[in-house]
């Protein structure tokens, strides 16, 4: 009996090197094959067409690719285009192109699903299914790289993990990806263009430390107490702001990086001025900017955009008290842009408990 095939992007390079070695190939086809995972993004080793055709197949019966394929694109009048991307075993991940006239992101995710429940996301009402691969995470960054090139006429210049799931959940995968993203035998873009969110995992983000990410770090904080955000975040009752900011304090100390304190402002929640002092006092313990965030609705009633005169407020006391705060605007109201709402829709049936995307739809010109 064969065994499983492999999945060629799961291996590393001297693994890739030795299977090679091991069909019979010269030394330098390993390269080459390395080159059609990574900088060439070939869809199947079929595809991989200056290797010989024999090495082609007799690959071909040992590993396998397995990339994203497009199932919908959301099309938003100021720009914005959400991905629902369809996996080889038949889920679907968001990934999202946000153009502004500075740049152009790509926000990406990084697990089917995710387990954190924010009550405020709507990727809460998603199981997580499973991680996705540092593979996985790079398709999504390749399909919105072609989009921005083919929409925009202009190359992609940012990568935000902000999509579904947690990435310090998923160290291994997201840590390779963005070696890959950075590498020049990958996509060749900087770790200063970099920027993976945290909900807050407080022994991973010491480890970020341990391990010298070269990324930029933000923390999802949304509320600067304790009581503020267990009440719609679970995750800090496992990881309190006090930890957070002891974990913070040592990622600081070894990368030599500043912190993004990412805060979503809710009506009457987490938007007054008493708000506001908590978070400067969380602010002084490390060298941190606030993004304060425009709430992007997800239909539950509870949470409510902050008015605009309030988060005018809020903004201009943390910068009387020299903190760089600025408002990032909401964007894609007019489309599924809530984290996880795409997803949401592409789930019509549950087996056993997975949610499973149906057949891909058409996308939009």
């Amino acid at each position: 009996m064969n065994a499983k095939p492999i999945d060629l992007r799961e291996l590393t390079r001297e693994e890739v090197i030795a299977l090679v070695a091991e069909l019979g190939e010269k030394p330098y086809r390993a390269k080459q094959v390395w080159e059609w995972l990574w900088k060439k993004h070939a869809p199947s080793v079929e595809a991989m067409s200056d290797l010989p055709k024999a090495f082609r197949a007799a690959l071909a019966e040992r590993a396998v690719l397995r990339p994203l394929a497009m199932a919908e694109q959301q099309h938003s009048d100021d720009g914005t285009v959400k991905c629902a991307l369809r996996t080889w075993d038949g889920h679907v991940v968001e990934a999202v192109l946000i153009p502004t006239e500075e740049r152009i992101t790509a926000c990406v995710s990084c697990q089917i699903g995710c387990s954190l429940n924010c009550a405020f996301c709507a990727t809460g009402l998603l199981k997580r299914i499973r991680n996705l691969t540092a593979g996985e995470i790079v398709d999504q960054v390749v399909h919105i790289a072609r989009l921005s090139v083919e929409l925009y006429q202009r190359p992609l210049t940012n990568i935000v993990y902000m999509g579904m799931g947690e990435p310090l959940l998923n160290y291994a995968n997201v840590m390779r990806s963005t070696e890959r993203i950075n590498a020049e035998d990958g996509l060749g873009m900087s770790y200063r263009r970099i920027t993976v969110s945290t909900a807050g995992i407080a022994k991973m983000i010491r480890q970020l430390g341990d391990d010298g990410a070269k990324f930029n770090l933000a923390l999802s904080l949304h509320a600067p107490t304790d009581a503020k955000r267990s009440s719609f975040m679970p995750i800090n009752d496992s990881n309190s702001i006090a930890e957070l900011m002891g974990a913070l304090r040592h990622y600081t100390r070894l990368t030599r990086k500043d912190i993004t304190f990412e805060y979503i402002l809710f009506r009457d929640i987490n938007d007054s001025l008493e708000d506001a002092r908590d978070l400067v006092r969380l602010c002084s313990q490390v060298n941190a900017k606030v993004n304060l965030i425009e709430y992007n609705a997800t239909g539950d009633g509870r949470f409510q955009r902050s008015p605009a005169d309030r988060a005018l407020a809020f903004q201009n006391f943390l910068q009387a008290k020299g903190i760089t705060a600025r408002i990032r605007r909401s964007r894609g109201r007019d489309i599924d842009a809530a984290c996880g709402q795409l997803a949401n829709k592409n789930r019509p049936a549950e087996d056993g408990g997975e949610r499973l995307l149906k057949p891909a739809a058409a996308q939009k010109p």
